[in-house]
């Protein structure tokens, strides 16, 4: 692949939070809608999101280093 290509490849993401009460405590929810092929993809707690997140940026820098 071109450096040209390589400089091309983005992730885009409609992200969507909210708040909900587990054993009355806030928990912060969310999801991750893929605008491209309308996958959406749900978690349980921001961390999760997060790990989601990065493991796709990881995914991203491998595909790129070829």
């Amino acid at each position: 692949m071109a450096k040209d290509e390589k400089e091309k490849i983005y992730l885009s993401y409609l992200l969507r939070l909210w708040r909900v009460r587990v054993d009355g405590k806030p928990v912060w929810r969310g999801s991750l809608e893929n605008p491209f092929t309308g996958e959406r993809k749900g978690f349980a707690s921001l961390s999760e999101l997060i790990i989601y997140l990065k493991t796709q940026i990881g995914k991203n820098d491998q595909d790129t280093d070829e």
